[in-house]
């Protein structure tokens, strides 16, 4: 099983926080609903008077923050009022619409674990109700303790060389069960209607190559030999032989941190890609031959693959052919208890949510059995799940009516590119044929995936999870060699987030963020616009973000700015990398910062999206003058706007797992997103009647404006 810390390939942009918040194991698919009311007519939104439930001022502060601090003003009593809960790091919006997402989950999958045995034989229905029931049988995991994975263990404990560990890994990864590195496919960045194979850095247990080194982790790196030890003592290493394995698994994982990218480079595409042959790639790795880990894994890579970090590559070959077998063996035996743990007997599962749920993140209880299995079977089977989800609560009519929204936030991006005073005509032309390619893709994937090649068994969990691991592995490797599907999802209908892919221009808005807060049948045009057209316009706006601007329309990655251009460019992008730095989002640490770098992809996002979602907003307001004068509770409709845009942001995060995001995280603190883009916004200030100095005005040199 794949580690979660750094995905390869982790192109997609998101607007959401990452909302698998409990360790690194519990990870939804990554890489919803809404109303029976007719579609409104082209070019706008139907809008209706909307009932104080749609917002409830109530929970606003007093007006003079509104200038001061507006996360303040609009979140501060709601984040009051509801603690984080205990199995949780952070609770906010976003949080609450996921759990809703849940609940619905839970009720789909409880139903087909009930009726599993007399549904249709090879349904996805009794599929998944296997799995889920499996997962939930306490009983015949706790009995079966660590025996699932005796027979991978022994294949380890036979390991006599460096070569036998070479050819382990090969297997391992024909299992769908990676080790040290990931290997996957995705779109050529030279040819991007063509699918390659990437082999990506991983293979590490702690969350960052800094982590390993730099003297702030120190209390980490102890806390993490701790738990590798004790890991390997639960299948009976003794306590002064697992204390020494420790030693050489961190010994091990702090060479190939040293080797790694950190979060931020890897924003940069020449770290994501590397196009080499397969005899360069074995000149690079002499002690591992590609030709034999391909015919292993049965694949054809053709003219070659790209193997994305040579560096990190070369200092896993120089380990297998220095470093001593025990070693390899210590390394291989940890991690593999350690990605099975959480499908293992109480013992595995608590002392894995002990380091990586509360001293990494600091959350003190575990999630509850049923949602620990239920992110297992999204992981597993997430988009044959969210094809009953979508069957279950997404209306034709929703999808119908967001697409109005769609067209319309994507107008005024448009308009905004065209009226750009600082990018030459010959530039914004070839940002217009980007946007004239722009896919988006709404609710749920036009044709579901076939499962039938999927087997499950009523009663033997693990067997059921690493089915699932190869099933999608080979699923996945398959596509090399064949033309991109830029119909195809990267993430499931449940899933409360949105995304764009730059390898091939699609902007995608999953079922279940079409919803309240974003997204209201009947509420009025401020609160969707912005609501669901901000995101609407981040995701649009991610494709002329500092790395989606790499690639064109076609979703190759290639320069398609003048220079002077892309000057320009860059200097106003550093003013929001600045912005962003100067903020210290943990009270009690003063001297912590965002890294305005590591977040700028979304920050452009949140910029650029709120302004094209202010623009078509305006547009649709003209089109109904009467109801641009109305104000409702109170609230003019560009206040409203606003409102309901950092109203999405609310929340409140647990300290540790706040230093984790900033750390690995490319978003921002929801609390600095919900003023970072407005403070920006001539608009905000004339809305609430802001003047030069307030807090959330930012004037003169300090003001970034980009698309």
């Amino acid at each position: 099983m794949s580690k979660q810390y750094l995905k390869p390939l982790a192109l997609a942009v998101s607007l959401a926080l990452s909302l698998t918040a409990c360790g690194k194991h519990e990870a939804a698919e990554q890489k919803p609903a809404a109303s029976s009311t007719a579609p409104a007519a082209a070019g706008t939104t139907a809008m209706a008077a909307a009932p104080k439930s749609v917002f409830d001022v109530g929970e606003l502060g007093p007006s003079n923050e509104a200038c001061a601090d507006f996360n303040q003003f609009v979140n501060a009593k709601w984040v009051a009022a509801n603690p984080i809960p205990s199995d949780r790091t952070r609770w906010g919006a976003f949080d609450k619409l996921a759990e809703d997402s849940l609940n619905t989950q839970h009720d789909i999958v409880d139903a087909a674990a009930k009726n599993a045995a007399g549904a249709q034989a090879g349904s996805i229905q009794q599929k998944i109700g296997y799995l889920y029931a499996s997962g939930m049988d306490e009983a015949a995991i706790e009995k079966a303790g660590f025996d699932p994975i005796k027979p991978k263990l022994d294949a380890i404990a036979a390991l006599k060389s460096n070569k036998d560990v070479a050819d382990y890994l090969d297997k391992s990864f024909s299992d769908g069960d990676e080790q040290v590195f990931s290997f996957g496919s995705e779109a050529d960045f030279k040819n991007a209607k063509m699918q390659i194979g990437y082999a990506f850095q991983s293979g590490l247990g702690l969350p960052t190559k800094d982590y390993y080194t730099d003297p702030k982790h120190a209390d980490e790196r102890k806390a993490y030999l701790a738990y590798v030890a004790k890991t390997l003592q639960l299948t009976g290493v003794s306590e002064a032989d697992a204390k020494k394995q420790a030693d050489q698994v961190m010994a091990f994982e702090t060479k190939l941190a040293g080797a790694s990218f950190a979060p931020v480079e890897l924003r940069t595409p020449e770290h994501q890609y590397h196009f080499v042959s397969v005899k360069e790639a074995d000149k690079i790795t002499p002690h591992f031959s590609w030709e034999k880990f391909f015919d292993a894994q049965g694949v054809k890579v053709d003219k070659g693959f790209s193997l994305s970090q040579p560096k990190f590559f070369a200092e896993f070959d120089k380990l297998l052919a220095s470093a001593p077998v025990d070693q390899w063996q210590a390394y291989l035996r940890f991690h593999v208890i350690d990605d099975a743990s959480p499908l293992l007997s109480k013992a595995f599962q608590d002392n894995s949510f002990d380091f990586y749920g509360k001293t990494l993140s600091g959350q003190p209880e575990q999630k509850p059995r049923w949602k620990r299995v239920l992110g297992t079977v999204n992981h597993s089977m997430g988009m044959a799940l969210g094809q009953l989800y979508v069957d279950k609560v997404f209306k034709p009519e929703a999808k119908e009516r967001a697409q109005v929204l769609v067209d319309n936030v994507r107008n005024a991006l448009k308009a905004r590119i065209e009226n750009l005073d600082w990018m030459s005509p010959e530039t914004k032309a070839k940002a217009i044929a980007k946007w004239n390619t722009f896919l988006p893709k709404i609710g749920y994937p036009e044709k579901w995936r076939d499962w039938s090649g999927l087997q499950v068994q009523p009663d033997n969990y693990y067997a059921n999870v690493m089915a699932a691991a190869k099933f999608n592995y080979e699923y996945d490797i398959n596509k090399i060699g064949k033309p991109t599907d830029r119909m195809e999802w990267g993430m499931t209908p449940q899933t409360v987030n949105a995304y764009y892919n730059p390898t091939d221009n699609t902007i995608n808005f999953p079922a279940a963020i079409l919803q309240p807060p974003f997204f209201y049948a009947n509420g009025d045009d401020a609160i969707n616009y912005g609501g669901i057209g901000a995101v609407i316009g981040h995701e649009a706006s991610h494709g002329f973000d500092d790395e989606g601007s790499q690639f064109d329309g076609t979703g190759n990655n290639v320069n398609w700015w003048s220079k002077a251009d892309r000057d320009k460019f860059d200097a106003r992008t550093a003013k929001l990398v600045d912005q962003f730095n100067g903020y210290t989002p943990i009270k009690d640490k003063p001297d912590v910062h965002v890294n305005g770098q590591l977040t700028l992809g979304e920050n452009i996002g949140d910029l650029g999206g709120l302004n094209a979602a202010y623009d078509a907003l305006q547009a649709a307001l003209r089109k109904n003058p009467q109801e641009a004068g109305e104000k409702i509770d109170g609230y003019t409709q560009d206040q409203r706007f606003f409102l309901n845009w950092a109203r999405v942001w609310r929340g409140n995060i647990r300290e540790k797992q706040a230093v984790l995001q900033l750390n690995t995280d490319p978003h921002a603190p929801a609390s600095l997103r919900a003023i970072g883009a407005p403070s920006n916004m001539d608009a905000f200030a004339t809305a609430f009647q802001c003047k030069p100095g307030d807090a959330m005005v930012r004037s003169g040199d300090k003001q970034v404006k980009i698309w």
